[in-house]
């Protein structure tokens, strides 16, 4: 399932937890396809805590409990780490990350805090929701097979590679905008890992955010560039990227487009990515000014002057889920889309 749709359905299973709905949640993928962001995420839109307990790196004890004597009895203490609502707060995420990676005997241990929420004495509280992640066996992680007992505690979801839902992320959190057009353009390398070669640095969601950090660091010293983006996403992607980004020097000015100034597209297809990339960006950061209406009409012209009219339509679309319906509203809007309009009716037959 898509990203997207993910977070739709881990934010309606959150929801689920307060009033006795909720399903506990296993998320399967690939490493670095960003399971653990939209968990994150979903927390995030809910203002609450996310415990993320790493089974991986779990004793069953440590699930469980040390035992203690009390008088004639053996009583257990409760892990400090496991939620708790005097500490943690009435609403949360308990996440139980790298499951798959787990002992066995840990993965016993956990088998009644998913199903039963309550380990001995213990009870997970009613506001919080259980999601776990977790590698597949061919991707090449330490992995066990998971026990059809524990399989059968959970409603099971494989996280899909969705390029526009990466994008919608990336511009959210203001990921470069290079290296979103590098993307546009060479979509197959947003996720691109074979486990029989088990590389040690490869194309993912995860890994494109490191090579956004390394652009910062390293986009003033090109003799360290190349070396720095292929530590992060591998020695081809990282070499295909450098040679991008160093061709975006013939770009048009941005600013002048933004402006309304008469500008003409170029012919290239990595600039036309590039320019519609960077245009999104400037739609998002006009988002809140004065300015915001003026902005977002002149760069739904410039959608017009595109060779390809696919590409305006890439953009406008990107423009959409970045900054909602209110585009819709605008003149210029209807003015392009009168334009495209037999593309939109072609796609949706």
């Amino acid at each position: 399932m898509r990203p997207a749709h993910l977070i739709i359905v881990l934010g309606k299973e959150f929801a689920g937890a307060a009033v006795g709905h909720h399903t506990p949640v296993m998320l399967w993928g690939p490493p670095g396809v960003g399971k653990s962001q939209m968990v994150a995420q979903v927390a995030e839109e809910n203002n609450v805590e996310v415990i993320d307990i790493r089974l991986s790196q779990m004793e069953p004890s440590d699930l469980r409990g040390i035992p203690f004597r009390d008088k004639d009895t053996v009583e257990w203490a409760i892990p400090a780490m496991l939620p708790d609502m005097k500490r943690h707060g009435s609403r949360g995420i308990l996440f139980l990350d790298e499951i798959t990676s787990a002992a066995p005997s840990v993965s016993a241990a956990a088998y009644q805090l998913i199903l039963d929420r309550s380990l001995g004495q213990y009870r997970v509280p009613n506001g919080w929701a259980i999601f776990a992640a977790g590698n597949r066996q061919g991707d090449r992680g330490v992995t066990y097979s998971m026990p059809a007992p524990l399989a059968n505690r959970f409603s099971h979801f494989e996280v899909d590679i969705n390029l526009d839902d990466w994008v919608s992320w990336a511009y959210r959190n203001q990921i470069d905008e290079k290296i979103i057009a590098f993307l546009r353009f060479r979509p197959d390398l947003l996720f691109d890992f074979d486990p029989a070669h088990n590389p040690v640095a490869f194309p993912s969601p995860r890994s494109w955010e490191f090579a956004h950090r390394a652009l910062q660091k390293f986009s003033e010293r090109p003799d360290l560039l190349t070396g720095a983006l292929q530590a992060c996403v591998g020695p081809a992607a990282g070499v295909e990227l450098n040679a991008f980004i160093s061709n975006l020097d013939q770009m048009p000015d941005l600013e002048a487009i933004v402006r309304g100034d008469d500008i003409a597209a170029p012919k290239e297809i990595d600039l036309q990515y590039a320019i519609a990339s960077a245009l999104v960006g400037h739609a998002i950061r006009a988002k809140q000014t004065v300015n915001a209406e003026h902005v977002h009409g002149n760069i739904l012209n410039y959608a017009s002057r595109f060779p390809q009219r696919e590409m305006g339509v890439m953009m406008v679309s990107d423009m959409h889920r970045a900054i909602g319906e209110d585009l819709f509203s605008l003149p210029e809007f209807t003015v392009w889309a009168d334009k495209i309009a037999d593309i939109m009716i072609y796609d949706q037959v």
